[in-house]
């Protein structure tokens, strides 16, 4: 049998487990997502986030998972056919390479240790050899 000691947290990116105290503070009723209290909330957020990130700029907050951060950043800055250059740095930078692949964005992959960073001179090589200027 096997014994827990409370909650077990999974501290790694992407789905894990939520702490006691944040399942408490959401334990509220839904607020209607077109009133006016729902309106001052999301200002409030929005201002209190420049707050956190010290600008005064518009803090735009996506709706959606980091993949679908990475879909809507290709989608909006590439066309199929478009060439790039990518680095492998670990697995997130390969699943990076599968979606661009997906949207029809030519990559160009440049194979790495998922324990260092890249050599910045192999970088340097491929974009002086792109005489074209095709990589974006």
């Amino acid at each position: 049998m096997t014994r827990h000691q409370g909650r077990h947290f999974l501290h790694i990116p992407g789905p894990s487990p939520v702490p006691e105290r944040v399942l408490r503070a959401m334990d509220m009723p839904v607020i209607d997502h077109r009133s006016a209290e729902f309106g001052e909330l999301g200002k409030a957020v929005l201002s209190g986030s420049q707050k956190i990130f010290k600008t005064a700029s518009p803090v735009i907050i996506y709706p959606s998972s980091g993949t679908g951060a990475w879909e809507a950043a290709i989608v909006n800055t590439l066309s199929p056919g478009d060439k790039v250059l990518m680095v492998e740095t670990g697995h997130f930078a390969t699943l990076w390479r599968q979606m661009a692949a997906r949207w029809g964005v030519e990559v160009d992959f440049i194979p790495g240790d998922w324990r260092r960073g890249v050599d910045p001179a192999m970088i340097e090589e491929k974009l002086a050899a792109d005489t074209a200027h095709q990589i974006k």
